[in-house]
């Protein structure tokens, strides 16, 4: 199944993007959300499908949420600091 699919960036966190169906918009995205992702900046327009491969998102789960939910919010990865943190917080645990 294809959809044409438009994808749109958050003004307020780093590699937060937001994927919706072009035809509906964000209309099913809930308004909380909205106004804490901040005024959705259009990134690009595609053709989103099944096999079609993306950065840090399995497409087949990105059409699933979209056709289920409305939208898709792909959060931002944790950032490599914060990563040791836990993980030196998580071994001093286990002494």
């Amino acid at each position: 199944m294809k959809t044409l699919c438009d994808i749109y960036r958050s003004p307020r966190e780093e590699e937060m993007y937001l994927y919706v169906d072009k035809r509906e918009g964000t209309r099913r995205v809930p308004e909380k959300l909205l106004g804490l992702f901040g005024e959705p900046k259009h990134l690009v327009t595609l053709v989103l499908t099944p096999e079609r491969k993306l950065a840090r998102a399995e497409a087949a789960r990105v059409l699933s949420e979209i056709r289920e939910r409305g939208y898709y919010l792909q959060m931002p990865p944790a950032a490599e600091s914060e990563m040791s943190a836990i993980a030196a917080q998580n071994s001093k645990l286990q002494r």
